[in-house]
């Protein structure tokens, strides 16, 4: 008897519409994550050598 309706609630979880948004935001998220990752690993060496050069230049 208890599993029917554990099911019921599974399906009523599974087909609301309230968490989609909260999904899309989370894509969203996960996307812009991995274009600063990218960004990062494309211009990492050159933001290393800037901050170098400026310590370089600070004299420390």
């Amino acid at each position: 008897m208890k599993l029917p309706l554990l099911l019921e609630r599974l399906r009523h979880a599974l087909t609301r519409a309230e968490g989609q948004g909260m999904v899309e935001y989370a894509l969203i998220l996960v996307l812009i994550a991995v274009i600063v990752i990218v960004v990062l690993i494309v211009l990492g060496n050159q933001v290393q050598n800037v901050f170098c050069n400026i310590s370089g230049g600070l004299g420390t």
